[in-house]
Parts: structure tokens; C-alpha cells; sequence
């Protein structure tokens, strides 16, 4: 690097690696603008594109017949579009995943990043870690084998294929992305919030409840975000355990998801069967919106308070 005289420059840095140097900040700027745009234009073509498609059927059908019809069949002589029971199984599924999966999961994040000795943090990551990179069709597999015949036997049905099943999976399948993401934020509290409650006469647990949880909501917050979209997005696992039937939601019967009706009839559909499956893929993609848009709502107010 070439010097001149401090007298000439207040830095001692020649103009001309200045310039290099700002060139080079300036396109490493314009390279992140592009990055972020490359996502924003992904969902704009995501959302106009399941727009333009769903929109058609939705027309034909009438929006009150498609979205509170009880009944879906879709090639029948006279077939019939309601996917009133694969919303509602849907938001059944995904909140009693959120019910079961978020406290183990958050819990758990709280005994890795403040309770746990190194040696057993380490263990629990690691078998975390390995809980995330599982394929949905294992988590299925395992659950088709293992838990639809025990609910079965257990409640005494003809198919334990069962939405009890699917919430179990679900719940299963989140607890990676709560606890990673939940303790990333717990880690990142700062020390000196800790040591002053303990200062203040705040027991271990307090603490951890009292301050460093409401330091990093944020974050936990961002967590069950990410299990919400694992569990209302999820097809594979759902549609092997679930039974994949058009009925009203129950608990012990065999049930539809949204997820599972784009997936199960898609590759034969045609025609108005197949605009009304992008119907439901816009249906699902709003819904994921909304129920991002209203977290996102609530933590802000949680801020301010």
C-alpha cells in the first residue's frame, strides 16, 4: 500500500486506494441491494402468480361456495369444490403442533442456553441438529409405522390415521427450528441483564424468566414464526399419517390438509379441478401472510408495553 505524508492526507493513505477502496464499498452495496430485491421479486411473482391462477376458479365456483363448502369432490359427475374441512384441519393441525411443540421447545432452548453444562448441551445440540435434517417422508414413515397402529389400538379405531396423528408429527417436526432459534436469541442477551438481576436478589430461574426471556421475545418470537410456517406448509408427513380424507375436522378421524389436497390431486388434475387446487395454494399463502402479519403485530405491541 502506497503512503504519502501525513501532512498530505488525513490518513496517510494514497487518494488512489481511497477511490479503490470506495468503489469497492459502493459495489459490495449495490451487490446486498440486489440480493434483498432478488427475495422481495420472488414473492411478488410467488403471490401474482398464485393470484392470476386461483382467482379464475375461485370466480366460477363463488368465494362463499369455496371457502365454507363442507364438500370436496372434485371429480364427481357434478363435482363440488368446498374446502371449508381443509382449512379448518389445517388450523387445527398447526395449533395443536404450536401447543405441544412451543413449550418443549422453548423450555428446552432455556435449559441449553442458561442451565446445561457444556458436556450435555452439546449432546442435546447435536441431537437437535440432527432432528432438523430428517426428510419429511422419514417423519411420516415413522409415524405411519409406529404411531398410527398405537392410536389405533389405543382408542380402539378402524385407522389410527388419525388427526391426532398428524398434530404428534407436526409437533415433532417443529421442535428444531423453536429451540435452534429460541436459543440463538437467549445466547444473545447480554450478561450484564443477568448479573444485575442477580445483584438485585433474583433467583437463577427468575432471572431467566423475568429478563432474559423478555430480552430476546423477539427472537422466540421469530422461532414460532418458523414453526408455524414448518407445520401449515408441511405435506409429506401429514399426508401419510393423517389419512388423507375429505372430512370435517375430529380429532380421531382421518382428515385433509390444504397442503395434502394441492399434493394428492394435482399430478391428474385438469381443468376446473385443477385452477381450484392453485385456489387453495392462494388460500394457504394468504393464510401464512395474515398469521405472520398478526405476529408481527402483537410483538411490536409487546414492545412498546
Amino acid at each position: 500500500m502506497k503512503r504519502i505524508p501525513k501532512g498530505e492526507g488525513q490518513t496517510g493513505i494514497a487518494p488512489k486506494t481511497k477511490s479503490i477502496r470506495a468503489a469497492f464499498e459502493k459495489g459490495m452495496n449495490v451487490l446486498f441491494f440486489l440480493c434483498g430485491a432478488v427475495a422481495v421479486l420472488f414473492v411478488l411473482f410467488i403471490s401474482v402468480y398464485l393470484i392470476v391462477s386461483g382467482i379464475p376458479a375461485i370466480r366460477e365456483i363463488g368465494l362463499a361456495d369455496f371457502l365454507f363448502g363442507q364438500v370436496w369432490k372434485s371429480t364427481a359427475k357434478e363435482p363440488q369444490f368446498g374446502i371449508l374441512p381443509f382449512i379448518l384441519t389445517s388450523v387445527y393441525g398447526t395449533a395443536g403442533a404450536i401447543v405441544v411443540g412451543v413449550p418443549i421447545g422453548f423450555l428446552t432452548a432455556v435449559y441449553l442456553s442458561k442451565a446445561a453444562s457444556p458436556k450435555i448441551a452439546a449432546v442435546i445440540r447435536t441431537a437437535v441438529e440432527l432432528l432438523s435434517g430428517i426428510p419429511s417422508v422419514v417423519y411420516g414413515l415413522i409415524g405411519m409405522t409406529i404411531l398410527v397402529p398405537a392410536i389405533r389400538t389405543a382408542f380402539g379405531l378402524s385407522s389410527g390415521a388419525t388427526l391426532l396423528a398428524a398434530i404428534v408429527v407436526l409437533a415433532i417436526m417443529v421442535l428444531p427450528y423453536i429451540i435452534s432459534v429460541s436459543e440463538t436469541a437467549l445466547c444473545a442477551v447480554p450478561k450484564e441483564y443477568e448479573e444485575g438481576s442477580l445483584a438485585l436478589g433474583a433467583t437463577e430461574m427468575e432471572t431467566y424468566f423475568r429478563v432474559s426471556v423478555p430480552a430476546a421475545s423477539s427472537g422466540i418470537a421469530a422461532a414460532v414464526v418458523l414453526g408455524v410456517g414448518r407445520a401449515i406448509g408441511e405435506a409429506m408427513a401429514v399426508m401419510m399419517v393423517a389419512g388423507n380424507v375429505a372430512n370435517m375436522p375430529s380429532l380421531l378421524e382421518s382428515v385433509r390438509f390444504l397442503t395434502t389436497a394441492v399434493a394428492s390431486e394435482m399430478s391428474y388434475s385438469a381443468g376446473l379441478q385443477r385452477q381450484a387446487l392453485f385456489s387453495i395454494a392462494l388460500v394457504l399463502f394468504l393464510f401464512i401472510m395474515m398469521i405472520n402479519a398478526v405476529l408481527a403485530i402483537l410483538l411490536k405491541k409487546g414492545k412498546k408495553s
